[in-house]
C-alpha cells in the first residue's frame, strides 16, 4: 500500500513524498484531481439590460460595456468559487432537484447565486472580482486574496447588473471545475558521487552543495538539497566548459518506487481538501471495479 509523507504545505499549494508506489497510481492521482474533484464553478448569467438611474445622485447609466457577453461569462466562469463538499450537491443528485427537468434544478442545497452592480466612471474603473456579492452564506463569498481579479471596465455612464449561477461540476465535462493547475509528479532522486576527484570542478564554484553534504558512501539523500544539487550541475552539464572535466562525476539517480507529487489549487478550497477528494474518488472507482470483477468471477 502506497505511503504519503506531506514535504511541504501551503493553504493552497502542497508537496507529497509518495513511497511504495507505481507511476500509473500516482497518475492516476494527478488525473482524478484534474478531471474528477467536484468544484463549483458559475455555469449561467443573467444580465439585466436597458437604462438605469442611480437613486443617490440622479444620474442616469446604460447597461453596457466594452467585453461581449461570451467574454464577459467566461472571465466570471473561472473565478474561484469557494467549495464545500459536504454541503452541496451535484444537481442531478439533489434530493430537491433530481427529479425536475434540468432548466427548473436549482435551490440552496445544490446552487450558489451571485449578484453584481456597478456603475463606471469618467476614465474608467476597473470591476475586481470583490464586487461580487453572494446571495446566502457569506462562506462563499470570493476569497479575499482573489478579490483583486480585474473583471472589466466600465466608463461614465456604464453599468453591470448581473446574477450569475454556480453548480458543482468535475473537469472533465469543462476546465471551470477543474480544482487544481501545475499538477506534477517525478521520481525521487539520490545524488551519486561517481569519481570524488573530478567532484571538486563542481564543489569549486562555491554554490550549494558541498563534499560534506554527502554520505561516506557518496550518496545524497535528502530531497531538499537533491533540489539544489540538480540546479547547481547545470554550471557543469552540457554546454559548459567543465562539461569534459567534469564527465558526470555527480549524477542524480531514481529511486525506485518513491515519487514527489506536488500541485495548487486555484483558491476554491485548500490543497488538502482537494487531495482528500482526490483519494476518494480514485477509491471509490476502484471500489466499484472490484465488485464488478467480483460478480463476473
Amino acid at each position: 500500500m502506497a505511503k504519503l509523507t506531506v514535504l511541504s504545505e501551503e493553504e493552497t499549494s502542497i508537496e507529497i513524498l509518495v513511497t511504495d508506489a507505481n507511476r500509473a497510481f500516482v497518475n492516476s492521482l494527478r488525473r482524478t484531481m484534474i478531471a474528477d474533484v467536484p468544484k463549483f464553478a458559475i455555469d449561467q448569467m443573467r444580465i439585466e439590460l436597458g437604462v438605469f438611474k442611480d437613486e443617490a445622485t440622479g444620474e442616469m447609466y446604460e447597461s453596457n460595456y466594452a467585453l461581449s457577453d461570451e467574454q464577459l461569462a467566461h472571465r466570471f466562469a473561472m473565478l474561484p468559487i469557494p467549495t464545500f463538499h459536504n454541503d452541496f450537491f451535484f444537481q442531478d443528485e439533489c434530493p430537491d432537484c433530481k427529479d425536475m427537468v434540468e432548466d427548473q434544478r436549482g435551490c440552496p442545497s445544490c446552487q450558489i447565486i451571485y449578484t453584481i452592480s456597478a456603475a463606471g466612471e469618467e476614465g474608467g474603473r476597473y470591476i475586481m472580482a470583490s464586487e461580487l456579492n453572494v446571495i446566502g452564506d457569506r462562506r462563499l463569498d470570493i476569497p479575499e486574496a482573489y478579490g483583486s481579479i480585474p473583471l472589466t471596465k466600465l466608463y461614465e455612464g456604464q453599468v453591470l447588473h448581473a446574477y450569475f449561477y454556480a453548480i458543482m461540476g468535475r473537469g472533465r465535462d469543462h476546465s471551470k471545475y477543474s480544482p487544481v493547475s501545475g499538477v506534477t509528479f517525478q521520481a525521487r532522486q539520490h545524488g551519486i558521487m561517481n569519481v570524488k576527484t573530478r567532484s571538486k570542478h563542481l564543489f569549486d564554484l562555491n554554490l550549494n552543495i558541498t563534499a560534506k553534504d554527502f554520505d561516506k558512501d557518496g550518496k545524497l539523500t535528502d530531497i531538499d538539497k537533491v533540489k539544489l544539487l540538480k540546479n547547481d550541475l547545470n554550471h557543469v552539464g552540457d554546454g559548459t566548459d567543465l562539461q569534459a572535466d567534469f564527465n558526470d562525476a555527480i549524477t542524480l539517480q531514481d529511486v525506485e518506487g518513491e515519487f514527489i507529487f506536488k500541485f495548487q489549487t486555484d483558491g476554491s478550497m485548500s490543497a488538502r481538501t482537494c487531495f482528500v477528494q482526490a483519494c476518494k474518488e480514485l477509491a471509490g472507482r476502484f471500489s466499484v471495479l472490484s465488485d464488478d470483477f467480483a460478480e463476473a468471477l
